[in-house]
């Protein structure tokens, strides 16, 4: 697994940076901790929709940016145009890094406008990794297999302005090809060997998602409830997986 090497960045990458940890707690009190818990380990954190009406949530994302902290904020908005452009907007001011909507290419190029000058990068979701075939073909999607949707997606992502796509490892090799690596790949569904089966029907295990080509992974479970170790502990070990998979990467390009 592996896409072409003269698409792969020869940077040097700092596997701490593109590990992005969930904060799905039950309120922001506990996200707060999870995030000091893990302190000097990790420096990017996902806030979504389990901590959007929690009290206390502006305040914590507030909080994680004057710390230096990154916050990817993960509301996966979606409306109609003019509501879309002022909602992204909003979220710009925030100073939050990343952000994620879904939509036609119109709602896309909505959301790029209200963005405007600042330096939040909007992400297209492409299909949950919580889903398989059988998922979309309920939904009515029965003409494509889920990686055409995927790569139909992300064309249409990258041809209206966006920065990127979620999606999942499995997708990640195509993404960077169609794109010519100009579309960024953040992966959710990871799970490191061995923790077992969930509702992640599409998942990847770290080492794999990163050389397929994917530039950021999201975990929230495999780290606040690890199995057999500390949340800290458990970072600790995808981190190290996550460096060697990052630096192979990079010793194949100059190979």
């Amino acid at each position: 697994m592996g896409y072409s090497k003269d698409i792969i960045s020869t940077m040097k990458i700092d596997a701490k940076d593109r590990l992005i940890v969930a904060l799905d707690a039950a309120d922001s009190m506990e996200a707060r901790e999870m995030a000091k818990n893990l302190e000097g380990v990790a420096r990017f954190f996902k806030i979504g929709l389990v901590l959007q009406l929690a009290p206390g949530v502006e305040q914590l994302i507030r909080s994680l940016i004057d710390e230096g902290k990154k916050v990817f904020l993960d509301y996966k908005y979606y409306d109609i145009s003019e509501t879309l452009k002022k909602a992204v907007g909003r979220a710009a001011k925030t100073g939050v890094s990343f952000l994620t909507i879904h939509g036609s290419s119109n709602l896309i190029r909505a959301a790029v406008e209200g963005r405007g000058a600042s330096d939040m990068k909007l992400f297209t979701v492409t299909v949950l990794t919580s889903m398989d075939a059988g998922d979309m073909a309920e939904m009515g999607y029965t003409d494509h297999s889920v990686e055409d949707l995927v790569l139909r997606r992300a064309k249409m992502a990258l041809d209206a302005g966006c920065d990127g796509v979620i999606a999942s490892g499995r997708e990640a090799e195509k993404i960077k090809a169609l794109s010519h690596n100009k579309l960024l790949v953040v992966t959710p569904g990871i799970r490191p060997e061995g923790y077992g089966a969930d509702d992640q029907k599409r998942r990847t295990t770290p080492r794999d998602a990163i050389l397929a080509g994917a530039d950021y992974l999201v975990i929230g479970r495999p780290i606040i409830e690890p199995v057999g170790a500390t949340p800290r502990e458990a970072a600790e070990r995808i981190l190290s997986e996550m460096q060697s998979a990052f630096d192979s990467r990079t010793t194949h390009d100059k190979s």
